[in-house]
């Protein structure tokens, strides 16, 4: 047993805590499988514990933990949370305090921006399990077809132009792949980036809403135009998962998205175009603040949990140095969690599989979420504002765009709505 637990680099004993039930609620993905294919380890150097998956998509996770954490659910010991929630619900006491970890866990190998975001005034209320930022994904080999060369860090007009370019949909080629799903963690996510370069934003210094400014105008026009000249037809129906797909089948000439899809669309296995991906910065525009985001899912420990320590001893486990090493060793590195600490990066069995490494570690490292666009703003948060209520006038504004990209509203309607919902939703939450 001391052996296993040193190949998984935690120093710690072999702890007994009898019939000790973990109900853990987190997200559907593929780095959740991993843990949990892996998690059996630790049940072995943990006698007593047992670990209940409770697994969910994106939405029902969010309304699940959310009404636990209100008392009118059910109660979990571990939950995965965003940098959204994490600091709002510190500071409301729904969370567990982490600042008493051991020496062994290695707080400070975390990035510092995630460690940061996870925060609320310097105490740590979630430990990432992976991080992620947003970058520019594009086809090598139809740049070069057309003489196209994609500058490091482009700009949305560069993209558009490019777009343009490599549009042929009779051959089933898009020029360009954007979210159009309606959720505050799906189109509104990708917007805001937008909207962040473009100088627009979501309130003045004396939190007026300003979502009806001619720079907002902009906004929704240029992703209009993009989504309908150049990307797929059923682009309101897509999220990462959709895109990726057909990223990975050669049908994207460009996608801005996620930081953490450059693993898989480099993966032979699953992905065509492995080889012909190149990698760039998101897009920027009159600023560099707030086009790219910051992202982490994290593990947090609820208050009200009758089980904290133990609680806490697993998501320290799950998110530490020893357990990448772990995946690493069973899985591959090409399938370690990224984004979360510096010591991945350091690793050459890590940049041998992952040729973006360090332009995700410059994207990590350079996000903005105090200054988050071009003028002074009173809130903080990239692809999202981080305060009460954001989570229900962003999906109210999601739903906004998405009925534009319909034909149900023109752009002048939906500025007009998008104002009232942020109005409404601030009002009633303040």
């Amino acid at each position: 047993m001391r052996k296993l637990l040193a190949s998984l680099c935690l120093l710690v004993p072999v702890l007994s805590w009898a019939d000790t039930t973990l109900k853990i609620a987190t997200i559907s993905n593929g780095d959740m499988t991993i843990m949990q294919q892996l998690s059996d380890q630790y049940e072995q150097s943990h006698p007593g514990v047992h670990l209940q998956w409770h697994v969910m998509d994106d939405g029902a996770l969010r309304k699940t933990i959310y009404s636990s954490m209100e008392g009118n659910g059910e109660r979990f010991d571990v939950i995965t949370v965003g940098t959204y929630e994490a600091p709002l619900w510190g500071e409301k006491g729904w969370l567990a305090p982490l600042n008493n970890l051991p020496d062994s866990y290695d707080v400070n190998d975390l990035l510092p921006p995630l460690r940061k975001a996870l925060s609320w005034h310097n105490t740590l209320y979630a430990l990432p399990f992976y991080g992620e930022s947003s970058m520019t994904y594009y086809r090598k080999d139809l740049f070069a077809a057309k003489g196209l060369s994609m500058p490091a860090e482009p700009t949305w007009q560069d993209i558009q132009h490019f777009a343009a370019a490599l549009t042929d949909k009779s051959k089933g080629i898009y020029g360009l792949c954007l979210r159009g799903k309606p959720g505050w963690g799906d189109n509104v996510a990708l917007i805001n980036t937008i909207a962040n370069a473009y100088g627009a934003q979501w309130f003045d210094e004396s939190w007026t809403p300003t979502m009806n400014t001619p720079e907002w105008r902009r906004v929704l026009t240029d992703y209009v135009t993009m989504v309908h000249e150049y990307g797929p037809p059923d682009t309101v129906d897509n999220s990462f998962g959709q895109i990726l797909r057909l990223t990975a089948q050669g049908e994207c000439a460009m996608w801005v998205d996620s930081t953490v899809a450059a693993g898989l669309l480099t993966n032979p296995q699953i992905s065509m175009v492995a080889d012909k991906l190149g990698f760039a910065s998101a897009p920027h525009d009159i600023t560099r603040n707030g086009s790219h985001w910051l992202w982490a899912w994290a593990l947090a420990v609820p208050a009200n949990s009758s089980q904290r320590a133990q609680a806490i001893d697993f998501i320290s486990w799950a998110t530490s140095r020893g357990y990448i090493q772990e995946v690493a060793k069973v899985v591959g590195w090409g399938s370690v969690p990224p984004g979360s600490r510096k010591s991945t990066y350091a690793e050459a069995g890590y940049q041998a599989l992952a040729p973006y490494a360090k332009q995700v570690l410059a994207a990590m490292e350079t996000a903005s979420p105090e200054t988050p666009t071009l003028n002074p703003v009173p809130y903080q948060g990239i692809q999202y504002v981080s305060i009460p209520g954001f989570d229900q006038m962003g999906s109210q504004v999601a739903q906004n765009i998405a009925n534009l990209l319909k034909g149900k509203l023109t752009v002048d309607e939906t500025l007009s709505a998008n104002q009232q919902a942020v109005l409404d939703v601030r009002q009633k939450v303040h």
